[in-house]
């Protein structure tokens, strides 16, 4: 079992910053994804970042590309979401996820990620 836990949401204007922290205990795998999903009202949960374990790859979403970049401090076993020049349309609730398996090429399917954090409220008012 993995147990994942996120901070770090809030209202933000628009073109500011904001970071986000996923934190990871449980069960130790040796290869693994690490992903940020976000999910509007109204719309289905979306791929927003990735990181592989076993590649050191990050991935992200056409979306959030050169805005969003991912960070990771393995000895708090911490993953972060660093969110810069912030749209109103990156307005959700986002979730960080862990795929212990690992398949090539699927990182931005939500439907290998075996785990699930609780998700925290991202605001951008414009």
């Amino acid at each position: 079992q993995v147990q994942l836990v996120e901070s770090g949401g809030g209202l933000v204007q628009a073109g500011g910053s904001l970071r986000l922290s996923c934190v990871a205990s449980g069960r130790t795998f040796i290869t693994y994804t690490m992903g940020w999903f976000r999910q509007a009202p109204g719309k289905e949960r979306e791929f927003v970042a990735a990181f592989r374990r076993s590649s050191g790859y990050t991935y992200y979403a056409d979306s959030v590309k050169g805005r969003f970049i991912i960070s990771r401090d393995n000895a708090k076993n911490t993953m972060y979401l660093n969110m810069n020049r912030l749209k109103p349309e990156d307005t959700a609730v986002y979730y960080c996820a862990f795929d212990p398996v690992d398949l090539s090429g699927t990182y931005g399917n939500r439907l290998v990620y075996d785990y699930w954090g609780q998700g925290t409220q991202v605001t951008v008012s414009s």
